[in-house]
């Protein structure tokens, strides 16, 4: 669908010239215009219209779909209770500084959990219990007990996908 975004610019303009070579130039082409000449013209320009401003936008809203916020695999597979609990908990309490892509999320002071090689379960609880590498830089025990588990299935799962 980003394709269309990218032709339809060039394919307004090819009927632009078109319109202006087969009218006999730019003079002829503005007269054609301004006078009414062609019935056609107008009806053209309002189907244009109609299909710029109204179904491509449709369109590009209408195959975002359910799969608005996860990316590649992530789209068809459904998450359990404790992956779906953990990825609210990860928006709630990670989203403003780590970037994920399976949430859209776009920190700016942690890393980028999708970057970093080797995130299996055991090392995000660490990271959540030391406050990251214990420099200091993220709070120690953000979270705890079932959330810090269920945030570490759910970014051990979807990190790098």
């Amino acid at each position: 669908m980003e394709v269309l975004l990218v032709i339809v610019p060039f394919v307004v303009l090819g009927i632009g010239v078109i319109f202006v070579a087969f009218s006999g130039g730019p003079g002829a082409a503005r007269e054609a215009y301004l006078t009414g000449g062609r019935r056609t013209f107008p009806v053209l320009i309002l189907v244009l219209y109609l299909g710029l401003g109204i179904v491509v936008p449709a369109a590009v809203i209408a195959s975002r779909g359910e799969s608005e916020g996860a990316v590649g695999k992530l789209r068809t597979e459904t998450p359990s209770a404790r992956e779906e609990q953990g990825k609210e908990l990860f928006i709630q309490t990670c989203k403003s500084c780590h970037n994920l892509d399976a949430v859209n999320a776009n920190g700016v002071t942690g890393p980028d959990l999708d970057e970093l090689g080797g995130l299996d379960r055991q090392r995000v609880l660490s990271a959540i219990r030391r406050g990251g590498t214990g420099q200091g830089r993220m709070p120690a025990r953000l979270l705890e007990g079932e959330d810090a588990q269920d945030v570490a299935i759910y970014v051990s799962r979807v990190a790098g996908q």
